[in-house]
């Protein structure tokens, strides 16, 4: 079966391609960039094979897929299944807002060992291709290290050094930290996981005033050991007056010879459990705020803002209940969106569809509140949600749509997509989406899940 889209604008940065142009796919692979107008009498003449697939992309945006470079995975069920309900499932998010492979197992953290995970993809086939760090926090709870101000032993660390070599064999596309869920990790614990990856993301160890000794532990890895870096979700690190010093401490360590890169996601509050480090003792004066700030995605308070007597009492009772907290500087996010080595990356993680409205609207909402707003053009927003995630996984046909790459891609109106999650109704899907594609197969069409198995393990 083959697939002819025609009449719309191609965007794919990797190709440098930003033109009128129609694609050709077969065998689910783009064999071939045809002239605008060309593509239907070049193949048919007047009339397409009944078993052929046309679109119509006129007034449209036809991209390569998006790509998540961070987000956290959807759970295996009793069943030995990917939970997926339709409506509040992450997976089915991801796809709903664009994107074609989702990365999860970052922050250090994995909802089961993640080489399993993968296997289970194979098998039943998941909404969007789906690729996964090992988590070192995982291995670390696996090594008998159980206790997150603790440092591990020296045999801990061999156990967590031979679990993350297995799940690199396994497919794992490098190694997440979550450095601050587990303060009592070491410099000598992550040098001794990440030796056997080329490319470790971490959730640093202190955001705010201590942001800038955290990331320089976190770089040290790529001083000694020469792999590739990503600080992760870096709107919730430096975005409270730190953003511009920041930046540019990672432009000169990258003259300096590191590789480093950072990825963001456009909205001004975090979302983590009350449970978390976050919340330790001294949180409130580095955020400075209040406890009104931080508001309930799930429990008995869902919906609204914590008093001290509320957030003791979740944090007590309910660790494991998602928050948001209202505390980044919006003209800091835009800082960072807009600065070199940022690509997107939502963080979207859901519990049972609560939780922060990025898993579900961040894609859309780079067009909608940074390119029509005039932020940025669309050609870069489209960059850094596709090439630039690509090419830091490693990933050589997806985020591209040349000749020979694989066919994810999306097909939005640019002057209609828009996010429309909110805190209050987070999975709520966008607007504007008329195609996605995975492997040449439509998957969305019109805002509407058509084909929700579609997606394979993305494997290193």
């Amino acid at each position: 079966m083959r697939t002819l889209i025609y009449g719309g604008l191609l965007i794919d940065p990797a190709s440098k391609v930003c033109s009128a142009q129609d694609i050709l796919i077969e065998d689910g692979r783009v064999s071939q960039i045809l002239p605008a107008g060309s593509g239907r009498n070049y193949l048919y003449g007047k009339a397409a094979p009944a078993e052929d697939t046309v679109i119509d992309a006129a007034g449209r945006v036809v991209c390569p897929g998006f790509i998540d470079i961070h987000m956290h995975e959807d759970p295996i069920g009793e069943d030995g299944r990917i939970q997926l309900d339709e409506d509040t499932a992450v997976l089915n998010c991801m796809l709903r807002m664009g994107v074609t492979t989702a990365i999860g197992g970052n922050c250090g953290s994995n909802v089961c060992d993640p080489v399993r995970y993968l296997q289970t993809v194979d098998r039943d086939g998941a909404p969007v291709n789906v690729g996964l760090f090992a988590g070192h926090n995982f291995y670390r709870a696996q090594a008998g290290c159980t206790e997150k101000y603790a440092p591990a032993t020296a045999e801990q660390i061999l156990r967590i050094g031979q679990g993350v070599r297995e799940a690199l064999d396994g497919g794992c596309l490098g190694v997440s930290y979550g450095i601050r869920y587990a303060p009592g990790m070491n410099l000598e614990e992550m040098l001794a996981s990440a030796k056997e990856s080329t490319l470790v993301a971490a959730h640093i160890r202190d955001d705010a005033a201590e942001v800038f000794a955290a990331a320089q532990e976190f770089l040290e890895l790529g001083r000694r050991l020469g792999v590739r870096m990503q600080v992760s979700h870096i709107g919730s690190m430096a975005g409270f007056g730190q953003m511009e010093e920041f930046l540019a401490m990672l432009e000169r360590e990258r003259a300096n010879g590191l590789d480093v890169a950072c990825d963001c996601y456009p909205y001004d509050a975090f979302c983590t459990e009350i449970g978390a480090t976050t919340y330790d003792d001294g949180w409130m004066e580095r955020y400075r705020c209040g406890y009104e700030a931080v508001e309930a995605c799930e429990g008995r308070y869902k919906g609204q803002r914590l008093t001290k007597e509320r957030f003791e009492e979740m944090r007590r009772e309910d660790p494991n209940a998602l928050t948001v907290a209202h505390v980044m500087k919006s003209h800091e996010i835009e800082m960072a969106l807009t600065a070199p080595g940022v690509m997107l990356g939502s963080d979207g993680i859901l519990d049972r569809g609560q939780g922060h409205p990025r898993a579900a609207g961040a894609f859309p909402r780079l067009v909608a509140s940074y390119v029509r707003t005039g932020k940025m053009s669309l050609y870069d927003a489209v960059a850094r949600m596709t090439a630039m995630p690509a090419a830091r996984i490693g990933l050589e046909r997806k985020g591209r749509l040349s000749v020979g790459a694989d066919a994810d891609l999306v097909i939005f109106n640019p002057d209609v997509i828009a996010d429309r999650a909110t805190f209050s109704c987070p999975t709520a899907a966008p607007v504007g989406i008329d195609y996605v594609q995975i492997g040449g197969r439509t998957a969305l069409r019109a805002g509407r899940i058509v084909q929700g198995r579609l997606g394979r393990a993305v494997r290193g």
